[in-house]
């Protein structure tokens, strides 16, 4: 329960607020909840609050709103407050809406039918649960966005005329992740990432850019088995690389992922392949001693997985004709697809496989340049794990759940409106960052290594006659020991060359990759 009084308060759920004052709007839906159902929710990463003050302020995940702002604290009226200032929580709203008598609800939007939070509501309602209220078709009013711009991103949309809205939500009833416009946010659109792309690669030679983006497949499938603390083999890696050199060429359905799976983990090499049916699953371990689980995510139930991934395939085709950011898509897509975990194995590498895929589909990553987003994952794999674990935490603590006789988890509560309606702000502001990081630093990297290596490899070939091979060999070594050849090396593969040529080849490669650029 929270520790707070309805006068004045110090925490809510856990979190500390930032002086004494009321609860108001999600916050206070969450506690009306509560009071009423005994069921918790995750929290919003931001709550709201209102002081005797007049002064308005953000800080440490609260929106502190004055006296002006305190809204009345019946039902319809922190509904009101929510979606006029937080924007649209689809979780807590819909079980804020099971609270209404279907009557109560009629009379609330007969009693206000034009306004603008009434037929919000009015809209939500009918979404949600798919069922329509005996209320007429409203014939009067401006359409008003179900979301509203300057909270959260939203998608074009489609007029509804029974309730003169529009629906710009940016997914459907059985898939919609939100995503907050903050400034983070907004900086990263503002930097146009996607020309940096075209500006990098500017002038660079076909061959070299080739080059590169055959350097970049391989480090990039590498680094997505690294990530799993997996060790591939050669021919393992290049065929996971292959398939994410063809990103954005096929559609992703179930089949096709139900086919990377096979890739990915080996055909038949799993006792249930596929799109789980009728077992579930974990992230996690097992207790030494009596082998039950510990789990840090739990998966979707395997029967809500056919609505589940429906909505996300859906979804993911209704975000792309509606032009929505490819950066936003691919978060709601492939961070959803994890959240979901709907393979028993193979789930984070088709995951990050997904980002790869809208990315190219959308027309965002150069076709001619493959995009290590893999590898930016993994130089940040801390920022990632904590982003994962961010989403997962809170909603395990809602999950009741029983061990099995085969040491699994079956869940005995309703959870699917935990993996289909949920705030993915964390996850843009993350993956835009790794995308920058792939852009700014990752691609030009290679592109320069490969540019300084073929400078040395032509050099090298001035002064010695030795098979490219060798010399590929050599300037890899020299490389990894940062400028010389271990004479452990140079005894077992060079012994053949005279040592001041090694000398020699030393100082070129100093002189080529180190030395001032003269430009």
């Amino acid at each position: 329960m929270s520790n707070h009084n309805s006068q004045g308060m110090s925490m809510f759920r856990g979190r500390r607020m930032p002086e004494n004052g009321l609860i108001v709007g999600y916050a206070k839906l969450l506690e009306i909840i509560e009071q009423n159902t005994s069921k918790q929710f995750p929290l919003p990463d931001v709550l709201s609050m209102c002081t005797q003050k007049h002064k308005r302020y953000s800080t440490n995940g609260w929106e502190v709103y004055t006296k002006r702002h305190i809204p009345n604290p019946d039902l319809k009226s922190q509904i009101y407050f929510a979606l006029k200032y937080e924007g649209v929580d689809l979780q807590i709203l819909k079980e804020s809406f099971r609270l209404f008598e279907e009557q109560e609800l009629i009379d609330i939007i007969q009693a206000e039918p034009t306004s603008q939070y009434t037929r919000r509501i009015w809209f939500l309602y009918e979404w949600l649960f798919e069922k329509r209220l005996d209320i007429q078709d409203l014939k009067v009013g401006t359409y008003v966005p179900i979301v509203d711009e300057k909270l959260q991103y939203a998608v074009k949309g489609t007029n509804s005329t029974r309730h003169r809205v529009i629906n710009n939500l940016p997914g459907t009833v059985n898939f919609c992740p939100m995503i907050r416009r903050t400034e983070k946010l907004e900086s990263y659109i503002g930097l146009h990432l996607n020309k940096k792309i075209e500006e990098g690669i500017e002038g660079v030679h076909n061959d070299l850019i080739r080059r590169t983006a055959a350097f970049l497949l391989l480090k990039d499938s590498k680094a997505s088995f690294n990530i799993e603390g997996e060790k591939p083999s050669p021919s393992r890696a290049r065929n996971w690389g292959y398939i994410i050199g063809d990103a954005g060429k096929l559609e992703i359905t179930t089949d096709e992922i139900e086919r990377l799976q096979q890739i990915v983990i080996g055909k038949d090499k799993l006792k249930h392949m596929g799109i789980r049916d009728g077992h579930e699953g974990f992230i996690g371990v097992h207790d030494s001693e009596d082998f039950s689980p510990i789990p840090s995510h739990i998966s979707a139930k395997s029967s809500d997985l056919a609505k589940l991934m429906e909505g996300l395939l859906e979804t993911n085709r209704m975000l792309q004709e509606n032009e929505f950011h490819p950066a936003f898509i691919a978060t709601a897509i492939a961070f959803g697809f994890v959240y979901i975990h709907p393979l028993a194995d193979g789930n984070g590498r088709i995951h990050r496989f997904l980002i790869h895929h809208i990315l190219a589909k959308t027309g965002f990553a150069n076709r001619n340049m493959i995009f290590p987003i893999s590898a930016a994952i993994l130089d940040d794999i801390s920022s990632y794990e904590q982003v994962l674990e961010s989403h997962s935490s809170p909603r395990l603590e809602l999950i009741e759940w029983e061990a099995t006789e085969d040491h699994n988890t079956n869940i005995i509560n309703e959870t699917i409106d935990l993996y289909r309606y949920f705030d993915i702000t964390k996850e843009a502001e993350f993956l835009f960052a790794c995308i920058e990081d792939t852009i700014v630093r990752i691609i030009p990297s290679e592109l320069d290594y490969l540019k300084k290596y073929d400078k040395l490899t032509d050099r090298i070939n001035d002064i010695l006659a030795m098979e490219n091979t060798r010399v590929d060999l050599m300037i890899k070594m020299i490389h990894q020991n940062e400028g010389k050849l271990s004479k452990r090396k140079y005894d077992k593969f060079f012994s053949d060359i005279d040592g001041d040529k090694i000398e020699q080849i030393e100082e070129m490669y100093d002189d080529v990759f180190f030395a001032q650029d003269e430009e």
